[in-house]
């Protein structure tokens, strides 16, 4: 069976959802709650915005005079909002979530009411249990691969998430990949401990990253640098070999809930393949 001609209406999941005014604070607790990656904002049952753990991480920068508890659902809707129907193919989705860098459409009935989503996790279901053929590891996984140190401090690690605009680093030892960061991560270790309970925008603009940490910038900070990458990352990592077939790869991240694996050969960190990198060969 050829997956990318599969319509959407066999792939639609329910949302969880949540109204244009609830706060940042509970809508963490949604995220965490629910164990999702993401919620919808919905406005007279119609679609208006997406929140995901990331959008929580970078909003923490862009707080201005406002208090961290002031911030509403609302602040996070989008110029725009990538919409299908059920009708549409799994390719045509595919294409729309590799050209804007996105891994949820939202799909809407005639009247433009929220019907449901297709996420790349959807995606790359499919894939494993419908597509007839696949390829190994190596044919679509990214050599670059962004690493930091298990002493690093944990704001280096996630000044690297926001740079490079990605979802993961790989904690590396001797070229062997000993742990995982993601803004996943960051969610319950932040937001709780030193945001939350000050809710000083003043205080929060101090630690907002430009272009790394500078000496001054460092001293400033020097109460958090204790906690590093080894506090927070998620140790022993799923990994998977270059050789391997796709659907293995798959197979792992579905098991164990994550986005995205190392790629070793003979132990040593090779490259890094994610779902967006499958739901990308899905796109051609």
């Amino acid at each position: 069976m050829d997956v990318k001609k599969i319509k959407l209406l066999e792939l639609i999941t329910t949302p969880i959802t949540v109204n244009p005014n609830v706060t940042l604070l509970k809508t963490r607790e949604s995220l965490l709650k629910n164990k999702v990656k993401r919620v919808v904002i919905i406005d007279r049952k119609k679609p208006i915005g997406v929140i995901t753990e990331k959008d929580i991480a970078k909003k923490i920068y862009e707080l201005g005079s406002n208090p961290i508890k002031a911030v509403k659902a609302k602040d996070f809707v989008p110029r725009k909002l990538f919409t299908l129907t059920a009708n549409n193919t799994v390719k045509e989705c595919a294409k729309m979530m590799k050209k804007h860098r996105i891994s949820v459409v939202i799909i809407t009935n005639d009247d433009n009411t929220l019907r449901g989503i297709v996420t790349e996790t959807d995606l790359v279901k499919a894939f494993l249990t419908k597509e007839s053929t696949s390829f190994k590891v190596l044919e679509i996984m990214k050599k670059d691969v962004i690493t930091a140190s298990p002493s690093d401090p944990i704001l280096h690690v996630e000044s690297l998430l926001l740079k490079y605009g990605i979802s993961r680093v790989v904690i590396k030892r001797n070229q062997t990949p000993v742990g995982i960061i993601t803004f996943r991560d960051f969610v319950p270790a932040k937001i709780p401990q030193w945001i939350a309970e000050s809710a000083d925008p003043k205080e929060v603009q101090e630690y907002k990253f430009k272009k790394g940490l500078e000496e001054i910038h460092s001293n400033q900070m020097s109460y958090l640098f204790p906690f590093h990458a080894t506090d927070i990352m998620a140790t022993k990592p799923i990994t998977i070999e270059a050789d391997d077939d796709v659907k293995n790869a798959i197979t792992r991240m579905i098991k164990n809930n994550v986005s995205g694996l190392p790629v070793v050969k003979k132990s040593k960190l090779v490259g890094i393949i994610t779902k967006s990198d499958i739901v990308a060969a899905l796109a051609v």
